[in-house]
C-alpha cells in the first residue's frame, strides 16, 4: 500500500468516509482497498479531510482518472463561492482531475452556479451531476435528507445586511470595523461577528492594518442574492386602474409627493427607469408605513392580491433606501436594491435583472 494512503486513511475524517461511500454507489463503481495487486482496477481513495491541508478534501482515482472533491456542508453560495474558487486553482492546468462539489444537499441556487461555472457535484441525498469526457451521470430529484431544525444563521439578515450594502456600494474601498461600525449603526459586537464569517467565507479580506475589503464584489453579490427573501419585508398588494406600468408608476409618484408621502420606485419599475429594458406592469414602491385610507382612495387603490398590479413595501430595515437614486423624476433604490427585489417579482424580472447587473453590477466576470 502507498505510504501517503496508508497514512491519509489512518487519520480518516468519517464525514469523507460517508462522502465516497454515496459517490460509489452513484457511479457503481466499488471502492476497494487499494495495494500493489489491484490498483487501478477500481480506484483508490486518498482521504485529506483535515484542517490546513493545501490539498482538496478527497481524491479518488478511478482508472486514468483522478476526482478532486471538495466538500462543504451547505449549498448556501456563500459556501460554495469559495469552494469553486478553490476547486479551480487546484485543478488549473491538470487536465487529468475532475473536479467535483460536495454537500449533503445541493439546493437549486447551488445548481445554478455549478451550471454556470462547469462545476461537477453530487449530494449525500443521491443525487449527481457529472459530466466529464467518456463519462456522463446525472441523477435528479431526490429529496433532502439532512434538512435542519431551526433557522439556520444568516449572514444576509435584514440588519446584517447593512455592512454587506456598505462594502458593495464602495466595492474598491477599504474600511476598519470602527468604520464599518459608525456608517451602519449596529453595534461592535455584531460587526465583529459579521466580518469574521465574511473572512471565513472568503468574501471578505483583511489587511495587515486591520482593514476591510471585498474579494469579489460579484460573488458577495450573488451570495446575498442567495439569501435574499423579499417576502420579509411587508407588502400590501392592490390594484389601481391605469393602462400601463409607466402610467401607473406616475400616477403613484405624483399623488404621493402631493400628499408628502416619501416614496420610492424598486422592482421591475425601477429596473425599468434604469435600463429601459423589460416593460412592466407592475409598480413597487418602498414607504416608511402604510399609508391612510384617505391616502389610498386618493390613488384609486382597491385591496386586491391575486389581480394587483400595485405592491407598496414596507421595508423590514430601512438600509433599503440607502444610496437612492432619481431617476425621470422619480426616486429609485439603489441599482443594488433593485435587483435584490427583483428576486421577488415576476413577468420579465429575471431579464430585468440579467440587464440590471450587466449595466450596474458587473465588477467581475461572474454573472448572476
Amino acid at each position: 500500500m502507498d505510504a501517503d494512503i496508508a497514512r491519509s486513511n489512518a487519520s480518516l475524517n468519517p464525514s469523507a468516509r460517508e462522502y465516497e461511500r454515496v459517490f460509489s454507489e452513484i457511479t457503481g463503481v466499488l471502492p476497494v482497498e487499494s495495494s500493489e495487486d489491484n490498483l487501478g482496477h477500481y480506484w483508490n481513495a486518498t482521504y485529506l479531510y483535515a484542517e490546513g491541508n493545501q490539498g482538496a478534501d478527497l481524491e479518488m482515482k478511478m482508472l486514468d482518472r483522478t476526482f478532486a472533491v471538495e466538500i462543504k456542508s451547505a449549498s448556501s453560495a456563500d459556501r460554495l463561492i469559495p469552494a469553486i474558487k478553490r476547486l479551480k486553482s487546484l485543478t488549473y492546468e491538470r487536465s487529468d482531475v475532475i473536479p467535483v462539489l460536495a454537500v449533503p444537499f445541493m439546493g437549486e441556487t447551488g445548481r445554478e452556479l455549478c451550471a454556470r461555472e462547469q462545476i461537477n457535484w453530487f449530494d449525500l441525498s443521491g443525487n449527481i451531476h457529472l459530466d466529464a469526457p467518456g463519462i456522463r451521470i446525472i441523477i435528479e430529484g431526490k429529496p433532502n435528507q439532512f434538512k435542519k431544525r431551526g433557522r439556520p444563521i444568516n449572514l444576509f439578515a435584514p440588519r446584517s445586511s447593512r455592512i454587506v450594502r456598505i462594502l458593495l456600494l464602495n466595492p474598491g474601498m477599504e474600511f476598519t470595523q470602527s468604520d464599518l461600525v459608525g456608517k451602519s449603526g449596529l453595534n461592535k459586537g455584531s460587526v465583529s461577528r459579521i466580518v469574521r464569517r465574511m473572512v471565513e467565507s472568503d468574501l471578505l479580506s483583511q489587511t495587515n492594518d486591520g482593514k476591510y475589503h471585498v474579494n469579489d464584489p460579484s460573488q458577495l453579490l450573488s451570495a446575498w442574492y442567495d439569501k435574499y427573501d423579499f417576502e420579509e419585508h411587508r407588502i400590501v398588494r392592490g390594484h389601481v386602474p391605469s393602462r400601463t406600468g409607466e402610467e401607473l408608476l406616475k400616477k403613484l409618484v405624483s399623488s404621493f409627493k402631493d400628499q408628502a408621502i416619501p416614496c420610492w420606485a424598486t422592482g421591475l419599475a425601477a429596473a425599468w427607469l434604469y435600463t429601459h429594458h423589460a416593460m412592466f406592469r407592475i409598480a413597487s414602491v418602498y414607504l416608511k408605513e402604510v399609508p391612510d385610507k384617505q391616502a389610498l382612495k386618493s390613488i384609486g387603490f382597491v385591496d386586491d392580491p391575486e389581480g394587483a398590479n400595485t405592491w407598496l413595501i414596507i421595508p423590514k430595515d430601512d438600509g433599503v433606501l440607502a444610496d437612492a437614486t432619481e431617476k425621470a423624476g422619480t426616486t429609485c433604490v439603489s441599482p443594488l436594491q433593485t435587483y435584490l427585489d427583483l428576486k421577488g417579482h415576476p413577468e420579465r424580472a429575471k431579464e430585468a435583472s440579467k440587464e440590471l447587473r450587466k449595466q450596474y453590477l458587473s465588477w467581475s466576470l461572474t454573472d448572476a
